[in-house]
């Protein structure tokens, strides 16, 4: 869920049955672009146009810090914060926040429930996350789920990516998804488990998988809804505690058990991913304009979190040491794909600060305010830098300028922010 994704791209990955490259998850497109040369917040991280991602990239830039014992800059924090309407959502930016959302902004899910992760973490937001739960609650959906712009223009009905990665928020504040019921009675994993491909799936490498929403009534396995939703049937958000255990993911088990459980659904599309994981260390998509599979970095890092926290570490073995050797470009400047990196090295028990030959921690705090520094309340990790480190990204850096934010941007996921 380290990149925002448009509805465009969303639905070529549906159609192509592929995943394409942070939840964010959106089944919309994006409001229009501020200005061409944006003023960038001094407590924003990145230096991208933050029309799009705003607070999605500062809820995971500020969520994997505080993952890795470092303490946020103070205005870094403010600004997220600032970012929240007085209904209790947030929008993907607003840059005048001396006045409330209006009609104009564009009011995501994706981007509340990021910032409730992030703010959770933090500690000491308490008002704000109450109020931004109680938001998400009153727009959920009769079937339980919810999209990523509830009652907007571009509302597209329930989507499996929004719903997974409000669940994580939900459950990452305290709450019990299975009790927030929507009017109809329908709780929020009613709403997930209805996009998972079960055992009737063909080919039969797709069962187990999720769909980002039906395409002519039919569900297409997702890489990115796959991932988000393992972490949603899970019960957990992004920041995943490593795992105790460690054993290799399985397939669905067929006839399907327990198909109303969410823990059995989110093993189920774990084992997809760890396959779809074997033949190159990465999943692929198909972009638009070519008929080709190209390595879907995005995709991929979620993949792994998903996996670690499903307590299959050597099933994303392979994946992570291909992160290592190939994430540069993709993450180069980009908080939210640094901060996802990040949190896929803290699931693994990877050491972000030795990440391929780099130091991610630093490559992330270099993209915004500088940290206060390490939060003595937290177990920080351990410096193994060296002068070397940064060659892994001195290598990169080219490649990542070219990039077009207003294809992969907000649906887990969803979301290349550059």
């Amino acid at each position: 869920m380290n990149v925002r994704r448009s509805a465009a791209a969303l639905a070529a990955s549906a159609v192509l049955c592929v995943g394409v490259a942070p939840a964010a998850l959106a089944d919309t497109a994006p409001p229009a672009s501020p200005s061409a040369s944006p003023v960038i917040p001094s407590g924003l991280y990145g230096k991208s146009d933050p029309g799009y991602d705003g607070v999605w990239r500062q809820s995971f830039a500020l969520l994997a810090q505080d993952t890795v014992g470092v303490k946020p800059a103070a205005q870094a924090v403010d600004w997220l914060v600032g970012q929240q309407c007085a209904n209790g959502s947030f929008p993907a930016f607003r840059a005048d926040t001396a006045k409330d959302c209006d009609a104009t902004a564009y009011i995501d899910s994706n981007a509340t429930a990021a910032a409730v992760q992030a703010l959770t973490a933090l500690g000491g937001h308490g008002d704000s996350v109450k109020k931004a739960v109680a938001w998400l609650k009153s727009v959920q959906n009769e079937d339980g789920g919810w999209s990523s712009n509830p009652g907007g223009a571009m509302d597209g009905g329930t989507d499996a990516n929004s719903t997974a990665i409000v669940i994580s928020a939900l459950a990452t504040a305290g709450e019990k998804p299975a009790d927030v019921k929507s009017k109809a009675g329908k709780t929020p994993y009613e709403a997930l488990l209805s996009f998972q491909l079960g055992c009737a799936a063909e080919p039969a490498a797709d069962r187990g998988a999720f769909a980002f929403q039906p395409v002519d009534g039919k569900l297409l396995a997702n890489g990115d809804a796959t991932a988000a939703a393992a972490l949603a049937g899970l019960g957990t958000g992004s920041a995943v505690v490593p795992s105790g255990t460690d054993t290799p993911a399985a397939p669905l088990t067929c006839p399907a058990a327990g198909a109303a459980d969410p823990v059995a659904a989110a093993q189920g599309a774990a084992g997809h991913l760890a396959e779809a994981l074997k033949k190159d260390g990465h999943l692929t998509a198909v972009t638009p304009g070519s008929d080709q599979p190209t390595p879907d970095t995005g995709n991929t890092v979620d993949a792994v979190i998903a996996l670690a926290a499903a307590g299959h570490k050597q099933s994303a073995a392979g994946a992570l040491e291909w992160l290592k050797a190939n994430s540069a470009q993709w993450a180069n400047g980009s908080p939210a794909a640094l901060g996802t990196l990040i949190l896929a090295a803290h699931a693994t028990g990877t050491d972000p600060k030795s990440f391929g030959g780099t130091d991610l921690v630093a490559a992330l705090n270099a993209t915004g305010p500088a940290p206060q520094g390490p939060d003595t309340d937290a177990t920080t990790v351990k410096d193994d830098s060296s002068d070397d480190q940064n060659l892994w990204w001195i290598i990169g850096a080219g490649g990542a300028a070219g990039v077009g934010i207003g294809i992969l941007l907000s649906g887990r996921r969803k979301k290349n922010q550059l």
